[in-house]
């Protein structure tokens, strides 16, 4: 047993190797990671009621230091930023909080949570042991523990756990990282952090370490004993979705059925305790969408749905479903879970295909059934003791079996399917079970004294001679069936349900329950309102369960559907670019969005490049990290994806061209050695250049090797290819490359680099010699996305340049032309619209959502707040309006690099919006 810290109010916490212990009992922490600076404050009680709604018991929050100090010294803890507030409303619904500070915070947000201006900073290196960077992150830990050492447990609030840094084991090992992880480690217990410290991923003395995973939960778990064996086990970051980035798939590979499967994989290993990373993602407004490594342009999208539990717009989804039965399954079996061990399974004899793992409490036995069956079958176990038993399993499924549950003294549970309640409800020690819709499934109790059937309810049982044992094989029906038993003097409820209707049931509190809502909110008032189908409150829930229409509404409104009718967007006013007339600021190389002094939003590139007669040329950018629009003479030539290094093919006619590039911050890397990147384009650029793909054509031995195609060569192969440089002094290599890279026999140094990372973009001009050159690196992967060549000659370089920014959706006065047609235009513009506020019913719970159908990239404002990027090249196709962000006329504002119609683009009501909600009566 560990230190226990008291707080004002009494409150004990402690822990063992086993789990946490709050005030004697053990927990089982079930964490729900929701950032407070991803949606407005207007929306936050909501979001955490549904998260405790769910069973969570914790909120796992990061602290964003670029929202907070978004320009050096100029703090900012008010409004949708007053992260103390957002701790204060945990307390208030009785949520603990997992404090994580950072300072690099990761959550694919914009520079992984560091201020823009901080890498202007001379001889700053992030990430490390560097004595200007630790300036700056003492200066914030002395802000940003002030708001959590305050509302820490021992300070009578709710944080129970301070992260120190983040997945800092993914860059290095525990050694290497010792300097830096233990001044943060001491600078957070300098500014009076007194509840335990966690890491994730990599660790420090003193300190619990978590793991971060998805799969593989036996393998992460036998890490952290090997590590720390006298320390709980919790998932540090359970993913229970994925981000998406521009131009991708849409990330819902991870279903609601695997989703389930692998939190059962993470208990039967002997977690206790799990934070779902995200429980709610948000949105990531702004410019706050990062970037991450794998490819040149993993930019992510302005949604951070992350397909979680709870979406984008805080609605409940089949994956918040299957938490709540999860979380429901944890409560009711914790007693026996989270004191429990993993025993041998081997005297259990179980058909081929089928697994089964094990945990005990003394005589209570969890068996945790697994099928890697192509079809859904019933199959049977026999236990030590002879007894066989059928489980109804589905493929990739795994299906708890409980074994002596102790549910009252003297009365213990066999069961074939999960639990969802073992509580006193209403005066009575009620047991939900629950199985999926039409499926039967075996409950037998085993007392100490008679068991009496006190029920007229005609249920298939059958009871020992001596009757201190029930055996029922209940069928899951829509219906919930309701059967009372006395035992002993005690009276025992057993609640049989469908999963259909195991959704629509609620815990409030502990021992209160109720059914038949599809949907639950507690106002701040402390009243409950709930969603409830007309077909739906038709079934005849138990009494006591039953959901009553509040008497006092006078709506007059029939419970069901409602059809809301969205704004109009019309009246729109095009503002155009004119490309020709921007002015900007003059400069011999161009500079980057941070040394130009702006965070975010559009910059305009432009110069004047001379030609000897008409012709096309390949345009060199050797430093690009972001998406580029290329213009000669006004007209656009085409968008640059690939970024690090890029090229574009541009006619130029015979005298002065002016050439223009829009460039748009399209996110700081979240995630890499190589944090701090400079965005836009901040070098010059060159003509007369040559592009080349160089992914076919390479040697192994009498092989030729083509990376465009799948192969299968070992990892370690070492694959070489011959190039030209044709006259040219400068060459470099960009995509991806892979480490020991050598050029002409030399390795070229590339400090932090990973091979899964497949991108680099290489200077390798100080190895290039006249005639042939040899490249020289092992396979890592095919097929790859890019891995290109670009040469060219020093003397090519393109002179003085000119820049202008574009960065609050305001077009100023200057290069503007101003219409109020509707039609397409040809380069970037402005388009704005006025729309009132919608008038919506009382008993509707709206959320608003723009679609932007026929246009082509840029950013939205809405009554001056932007929010955030957009790209019709999905897998994002909605926009997230806040209603809280609405006045009575509001404005809205795109702009549209190519100038593209708003004709289509409209407001629409997300489904849920046509639910009627009703007041809970009680």
């Amino acid at each position: 047993m560990h230190t226990t810290y008291a707080a004002n109010t009494g409150v004990e916490f402690t822990y063992d190797e086993k789990s946490y212990i709050i005030n004697g009992k053990r927990v089982f922490l079930n964490s729900a990671a929701i950032h407070y600076f991803r949606m407005p404050k207007e929306e936050w009680r909501e979001v955490l009621v549904k998260a405790k709604l769910a069973g969570m018991n914790c909120i796992d929050t990061y602290f964003a230091w670029n929202v907070h100090e978004p320009n050096e010294g100029d703090w900012n803890f008010e409004g949708d930023a007053d992260c103390g507030a957002f701790l204060d409303l945990c307390a208030e619904l009785g949520l603990w909080v997992i404090a994580r500070p950072g300072p690099f915070i990761c959550a694919e947000w914009d520079f992984g949570g560091f201020p823009w201006w901080l890498s202007l900073k001379e001889g700053v290196k992030f990430r490390e042991y560097n004595e200007t960077y630790l300036k700056y992150v003492d200066l914030y830990f002395d802000r940003i523990t002030e708001i959590i050492r305050q509302r820490q447990l021992s300070q009578g609030g709710t944080v129970i756990l301070v992260q120190v840094e983040n997945e800092y084991g993914y860059l290095t090992d525990d050694a290497s990282a010792s300097a830096y992880m233990s001044h943060l480690r001491d600078g957070l217990l300098s500014c009076g952090i007194d509840m335990p410290l966690i890491t994730c991923v990599g660790g420090v003395e003193g300190a619990i370490e978590g793991a971060n995973f998805w799969s593989g939960a036996d393998h992460h778990y036998a890490n952290l004993v090997k590590k720390q064996p006298d320390t709980p086990k919790i998932v540090t970051e359970f993913w229970s979705g994925w981000f998406e980035h521009w131009g991708a798939p849409a990330a819902t590979q991870k279903t609601p059925q695997l989703y389930e499967k692998r939190m059962f994989e993470a208990i039967q290993t002997g977690f206790t305790g799990i934070s779902h990373y995200m429980f709610f993602g948000g949105t990531n407004f702004a410019g706050y969408g990062g970037r991450t490594v794998g490819s040149s342009d993993i930019f992510m999208v302005t949604s951070y749905d992350y397909d979680a539990p709870l979406n984008e717009y805080g609605r409940t989804t089949p994956k918040y479903m299957a938490a709540k039965r999860f979380s429901l399954f944890v409560e009711a079996a914790g007693s026996l879970l989270l004191d429990s061990e993993s025993f041998d399974t081997a005297g259990i004899a179980a058909p081929e295909d089928i697994t089964v793992r094990g945990r005990r409490n003394g005589e209570q036995r969890i068996l945790f059934v697994g099928s890697v069956k192509e079809e859904r079958e019933t199959v049977y176990l026999t236990l030590e003791n002879g007894r066989t038993l059928p489980v109804m399993v589905n493929p990739g499924e795994i299906v708890p079996v409980l074994d002596g549950l102790q549910l009252l003294d003297g009365v213990r549970l066999i069961s074939n399917t999960a639990i969802a309640c073992n509580e006193v409800v209403n005066g009575i020690h009620t047991l939900i079970v629950y199985a999926k819709d039409g499926q039967r499934s075996l409950v037998e109790l085993n007392a100490d004294e008679v068991i009496q059937y006190a029920d007229d309810q005609p249920i298939l049982h059958a009871q020992s001679a001596d009757g201190r044992t029930i055996t029922f094989d209940f069928y899951h029906f829509n219906e919930p069936q309701d059967v009372r038993l006395i035992i002993g003097g005690q009276e025992l409820r057993v609640i049989v349900l469908n999963t259909t209707a195991m959704d629509q049931t609620w815990r409030i509190a502990k021992g209160q329950w109720f059914g038949g809502c599809f949907d639950v909110d507690i106002e701040a008032g402390g009243q409950l309102v709930a969603s409830v189908n007309a077909s739906v409150s038709a079934v005849e829930w138990p009494e006591d369960f039953r959901v009553e229409r509040d008497s006092s509404e006078t709506t007059g409104q029939p419970v069901g559907a409602v059809k809301l009718k969205a704004p109009k967007l019309a009246g729109w006013v095009t503002s155009t670019l004119d490309l020709a007339s921007v002015q900007g600021v003059s400069c011999e190389v161009p500079q980057d969005f941070s040394s130009f002094s702006q965070p975010y939003g559009y910059i305009v590139y432009s110069s004047l490049i001379e030609s000897d007669s008409d012709k096309q040329t390949t345009l060199i950018l050797p430093k690009l990290q972001d998406t580029a629009r290329v213009y000669v003479n006004g007209a656009e030539i085409g968008l640059i994806r690939e970024v690090g290094s890029s090229s574009i093919e541009i006619p130029l006619h015979k005298g002065s061209n002016n050439v223009q590039i829009l460039v748009q911050n399209m996110g700081r890397l979240n995630f890499s050695p190589y944090l701090g990147e400079p965005k836009g384009l901040f070098d010059t650029g060159y003509v007369q250049g040559t592009a080349t793909d160089i992914r076919s054509g390479w040697s192994h031995g009498e092989e030729t090797v083509h990376l465009d195609r799948v192969n299968t060569l070992d990892g370690q192969a070492t694959l070489s290819r011959t190039f030209q440089v044709d006259g040219h002094d400068r060459a470099v290599l960009v995509g991806a490359v892979s480490v020991p890279l050598r050029i002409n026999g030399k390795e070229v140094p590339l400090e932090g680099y990973q091979n899964w990372f497949a991108h680099h973009s290489v200077d390798i001009s100080a190895y290039i010699q006249p005639g042939d050159n040899v490249i020289e690196m092992p396979y890592a992967k095919s097929p790859v996305n890019r891995l290109e060549l670009l040469t060219y000659h020093s003397s090519n370089a393109i002179g003085a340049w000119s820049m202008a920014g574009l960065a609050d959706g305001v077009p100023s006065e200057a290069g503007v032309s101003a219409s109020s047609t509707t039609e397409s235009k040809k380069g970037p513009a402005w388009h704005r619209c006025e729309f009132a506020k919608p008038e919506l019913p009382a008993d509707v719970h709206a959320k608003l959502k723009l679609r932007l159908t026929g246009l082509s990239k840029g950013s939205v404002w809405l009554n001056g707040i932007d929010l955030g990027r957009y790209w019709q090249i999905g897998p994002q196709e909605d926009y997230k309006l806040p209603l809280d962000w609405l006045k009575d006329v509001n404005e809205l504002v795109l702009f549209d690099e190519e100038g593209r119609s708003p004709a289509k683009a409209k407001l629409l009501f997300d489904e849920q919006s046509n639910r009627r909600w009703t007041t809970i009566e009680g």
